[in-house]
């Protein structure tokens, strides 16, 4: 926006004050929107999206006052600079127009050139406030990349105060790890941070559209909690984003079939309950948050994927018994896992029933 094409609307009972503004205004280029009452007021606001709005106090229905306190009300329009027009020249006057959240007065009889400045004076400052405002919805924008879904809804429900700290929570953990990324890392750096990059792309689809939240990433792998009231729902879905990205990575193996080799993926899935919610970790340097999920629960989901070959999707006796309606499962038998003292009974997910 710049003050030549700023769209100013007028608001004045009396339709030669109207015609008064506009010729002082439509030669210096701006666009101007009229109303003559209150109501008419609010309704050109919001069809219109005034830069600015010139409002006379005393009209009927509704008041320039009453009109600017709604205008200041509301989100939408708190930021659209009100300048009143008055013939009232008291000092209780102006405290009210402050109160009710005017940006500036004018006195009438209206002087052209106070007039101008003044409205120069607010456009100026409505378009360093808007600059700053689309900086920090950019910045805001950058930064939720960053926070998984269920902190964001936590967030949206409860800007305020929002209750982020751990509690036990049923959910389930998936891990997907790329298998050889040691040795493609270690021959080709770049080239294995291009494959990860592309592959992990693809996989947040599949994670997010089944309302999965990765809580951590290493070089080769993704940490994701599926939480859900419904015990049996978050561990289906954390199946089905399995399922998908398997398939996405037989799609990107064709896709860059001839540029790099095929790489797989190996899948494990736990469901139970894990202590959910933000880590603080501080240091000399200050501290940092994380958001995950903890437990054995969580332990026992890494493990499992640790066990299973590239291309399958292994999953805990829970996860199995709560997805048995849906998915096809294979029992492969009790495995010790690293640093579990029983051993685990583990199942492969071999597809889905229809399948079958």
């Amino acid at each position: 926006m710049n003050d030549v094409k700023a769209k100013i609307l007028v608001v004045d009972d009396e339709e030669k004050n109207v015609k008064l503004m506009e010729a002082m205004l439509l030669p210096r280029g701006y666009e101007i929107v009229k109303a003559y009452n209150g109501e008419e007021a609010l309704e050109k606001v919001e069809a219109e999206a005034p830069d600015l709005i010139l409002l006379d106090v005393m009209m009927p229905v509704m008041n320039g006052f009453d009109v600017c306190r709604r205008l200041k009300d509301h989100s939408e329009t708190q930021l659209i600079p009100v300048v009143i027009m008055t013939a009232l020249g008291e000092v209780s006057d102006r405290i009210k127009g402050i109160e009710a959240g005017a940006d500036d007065f004018l006195t009438k009889p209206i002087n052209r050139d106070e007039l101008l400045a003044r409205i120069q004076t607010s456009l100026r400052l409505k378009r360093t406030i808007d600059l700053k405002f689309e900086k920090l919805m950019g910045a805001q924008e950058y930064l939720s990349r960053f926070v998984p879904q269920s902190v964001k809804q936590e967030l949206e429900k409860n800007p305020e105060a929002p209750q982020l700290e751990k509690t036990d929570q049923d959910m389930s953990a998936l891990f997907v790890d790329i298998s050889g990324y040691t040795k493609l890392s270690e021959n080709m750096r770049q080239t294995a941070d291009f494959v990860v990059e592309k592959y992990f792309s693809r996989f947040l689809d599949c994670i997010h559209s089944h309302e999965g939240d990765v809580t951590e990433t290493s070089g080769d792998g993704l940490m994701v909690v599926f939480p859900d009231v419904d015990a049996t729902k978050h561990a289906l879905e954390a199946t089905r984003s399995a399922l998908e990205i398997l398939e996405k990575t037989q799609e990107l193996n064709e896709q860059l079939r001839g540029i790099f080799e095929p790489i797989s993926v190996h899948i494990g899935i736990n469901s139970g309950v894990a202590l959910i919610g933000p880590t603080k970790l501080e240091g000399a340097s200050g501290a940092r948050w994380t958001y995950t999920a903890l437990g054995p629960v969580v332990n026992l989901a890494a493990r499992i994927a640790g066990v299973a070959e590239g291309g399958t999707i292994l999953v805990g006796p829970e996860t199995a018994r709560r997805i048995d309606g849906e998915f096809s499962v294979k029992e492969l038998g009790k495995r010790q896992l690293k640093n579990v003292r029983d051993e685990v009974l583990i199942y492969q997910v071999v597809g889905t029933r229809k399948d079958s």
